[in-house]
């Protein structure tokens, strides 16, 4: 993803931690299992995940566009062991026009 730019109050980040290594597992977990499950097909269980959401984040830098705002989230977890991250964007959420971005070799992922 790119550089989001909150300086101008705009976008509200958040983040809800699950520990679910000895606690029934909320419907939120059990889905990420499932995705965890089909994507990778192995079995899975967690015994950790943290969801961050970063909702409407305008582009960096806000000061010149406040009007392009996208919604999206980075789910961590592990069953202690392995670990996996899900990307997570909003249907249609992604308002940000790369063609206007300062660099022009945009990737997107993780290392």
């Amino acid at each position: 993803w790119d550089n989001a730019d909150f300086s101008r109050g705009i976008g509200t980040t958040y983040y809800q931690e699950f520990s679910t290594l000895n606690t029934a597992k909320p419907p939120f977990v059990r889905d990420v299992e499932a995705k965890v499950r089909r994507y990778m097909r192995s079995s899975y269980s967690a015994a950790w995940t943290l969801k961050i959401t970063w909702e409407k984040a305008p582009v960096y830098a806000a000061r010149t566009d406040t009007g392009k705002t996208i919604t999206y989230q980075a789910v961590l977890t592990t069953d202690g062991f392995r670990s996996y991250i899900l990307m997570l964007y909003q249907d249609r959420g992604m308002q940000w026009d790369y063609t206007r971005l300062a660099a022009t070799n945009v990737l997107i992922g993780y290392t």
